[in-house]
């Protein structure tokens, strides 16, 4: 009897092979359907705590210059709680069959302050700050940006820049990497 495990990948920041792990945790995680896969980037430039989409998203736009993969959310132009709940009908009719990539800030431990998780499941934009919305995405890149309290909002504004930063450096870097190796190989069109 075969036992089907969904795992979830973490990286520290700090590790200098984290791009290197989130793209291959994206190997095996993202669905094969022959079509490229979208990126939902979430977030406002508003507060730092939760501007780790839009600034991975611009990132992301900057090295996927040149080929055909659809971004979603960047400094530009962000998809905060206000468009993530439309999101979920825009991309099947967009972009039927393309699985999606989404990317957002998060809260957690103490301990996994600079951790970048990624796992096989819709990520559930806004519940660090108790907002009620709808799960996007096939799979989720999320980073850990401060720690959960009952004043996550407030936590999110006193966030360090230099942790959103490298953080989302790293993510672009990894779901680039994914996007272009992807390409290569014909495993999208």
């Amino acid at each position: 009897m075969a036992i089907n495990v969904v795992m979830d990948y973490s990286f520290n920041l700090y590790n200098s092979l984290a791009a290197d792990g989130v793209c291959l945790s994206l190997k095996k995680n993202v669905p094969q359907t022959g079509v490229a896969p979208v990126v939902l980037c979430i977030g406002s430039d508003l507060s730092v705590g939760d501007s780790l989409g839009p600034v991975t998203g611009t990132k992301l736009k900057e090295k996927l210059a040149g080929l055909s993969c659809f971004v979603y959310g960047t400094l530009a132009k962000p998809i905060t709680a206000h468009e993530v709940k439309y999101m979920n009908d825009f991309l099947k009719f967009t972009h039927p069959g393309s699985p999606v990539i989404a990317v957002d800030a998060a809260v957690g431990v103490a301990g996994d302050i600079g951790l970048i998780k990624i796992a096989k499941r819709a990520i559930k934009p806004g519940s660090g700050a108790n907002k009620k919305l709808n799960k996007v995405g096939d799979v989720s890149v999320m980073g850990i940006v401060a720690e959960r309290s009952v004043f996550n909002y407030s936590l999110f504004s006193a966030t360090r820049l230099n942790i959103v930063y490298k953080m989302s450096e790293i993510i672009a870097e990894g779901i680039a990497t994914f996007l272009q190796a992807a390409c290569r190989c014909g495993q999208v069109s």
